[in-house]
């Protein structure tokens, strides 16, 4: 009995079994070639799975986002792809060689983030093409600005790079540096974070906006709660940084820790980041 058990139960079965039946993208094309009938042109004739009107209803959204989370992951994974280095920060910053073009003195200032960026990406990804693009590879969210010159860093050393876009009203392509086989698109914040976070090794942060702030304390959020196993943060600006956000106050109010303050550090170029990246202990 154990052993027809055994046997019932083997994937190896299993898998031949799975083999009668046809495969969605069979069936997917036999509709194709259905007579035109009014039957047919019903939209309750569609196959469930083609179907974007079904697709899209609000009762779908739990299908949707399981859909986003395994996207991605599957496709993550059928590459090798084991772990990352994020880069956040602000899709305003310029290429030091636009910088005229800045809505601000301040971004054409801090364009020289723009090249830390790119110069870091470069390294991260000199590391990881040695591994087969495996460990350390440079994920960004697929942008202008810094996401840019993460993508940008990474051609410039001959390699790849990941790139999670998200839909917008006035950003919806990739930039160009973009690897197009590692280049994903989202509907939802929520499940592109996690995707972030997910394989990250460690996470570069550049000055930004709203985004970047809810990108990096999400990311705090979740180390400080023991959420997330802890990873090194690099902020890249210190005075940005300290200007924007009055660390020691929140410290001195009692609603963070001094102990907090441990969980990222301040860098100011590509070779500082790396060398803390290199020999950070958790």
């Amino acid at each position: 009995m154990a052993q027809m058990i055994t046997r019932i139960f083997d994937m190896s079965d299993l898998s031949r079994k799975q083999t009668r039946f046809p495969d969605a993208r069979e069936d997917l094309q036999t509709t194709h070639a259905v007579p035109d009938t009014p039957q047919t042109r019903a939209p309750t004739y569609r196959l469930a799975f083609a179907d974007p009107d079904f697709l899209c209803r609000d009762e779908l959204r739990p299908v949707r986002l399981q859909l986003e989370l395994l996207k991605p992951e599957m496709v993550l994974d059928e590459k090798g792809i084991e772990s990352t280095v994020v880069l956040f920060g602000g899709a305003r910053i310029p290429d030091p060689d636009k910088k005229d073009q800045a809505r601000s003195k301040t971004l054409a200032d801090l364009s020289k983030y723009y090249t830390e960026a790119r110069k870091f990406a470069a390294i991260c990804t000199k590391a990881s093409m040695k591994n087969g693009h495996r460990e350390l590879v440079v994920c960004t969210g697929g942008g202008p600005g810094v996401m840019e010159a993460g993508n940008r860093g990474a051609v410039d050393v001959g390699g790849d790079s990941i790139s999670l876009n998200i839909v917008l009203p006035h950003e919806q392509s990739p930039n160009q540096y973009a690897t197009p086989d590692l280049c994903f698109n989202f509907h939802y914040f929520a499940v592109r974070k996690m995707h972030f976070l997910m394989r990250a090794k460690a996470l570069a942060v550049f000055p930004g906006g709203f985004g970047t702030m809810d990108e990096l304390f999400e990311t705090l959020t979740l180390i400080q709660t023991n959420r997330m196993e802890p990873m090194p943060i690099l902020l890249f600006g210190e005075d940005f940084w300290r200007k924007i956000i009055n660390w020691k106050a929140l410290a001195e109010a009692g609603t963070i820790s001094f102990d907090d303050l441990k969980l990222f550090r301040f860098v100011e170029t590509a070779e500082e980041a790396w060398d803390i990246l290199q020999n950070w202990e958790a």
